[in-house]
């Protein structure tokens, strides 16, 4: 999860487990406490965005990737960031066959 606040971006990393584990064979997963303010905009994904191949090289988007683009579209209105992240993703992809199922979720509060 990314916070962009005042044009900071603050990620918050997922634990590296599946959904399904079962609480006595692993450690509970992360709880955050996040104070969310008027103007934050929050940005929750899966994997498949950062993780398709595409570009000039055929490489993976990646988080940082990611990361530049929510910093660049953090302030524009939320109908035109969905479609921004919706181009953005085709023209990364290109003709390769995505690989992976993708959510990408944008909050403004």
């Amino acid at each position: 999860m990314y916070l962009l606040r005042n044009g900071k971006i603050d990620e918050y990393k997922a634990d590296r487990m599946p959904i399904g584990i079962y609480h006595v064979e692993k450690e509970s997963f992360t709880n955050y406490t996040i104070e969310i303010l008027k103007g934050d905009v929050i940005y929750i994904f899966s994997d498949g965005y950062a993780d398709q191949f595409g570009g000039p090289v055929i490489s993976k988007f990646k988080t940082s990737g990611m990361k530049k683009m929510f910093e660049e579209i953090s302030t524009k209105p939320m109908i035109e960031q969905a479609q921004i992240v919706e181009q953005t993703f085709n023209q990364w992809k290109g003709n390769e066959y995505q690989i992976d199922d993708i959510l990408v979720i944008g909050i403004r509060m």
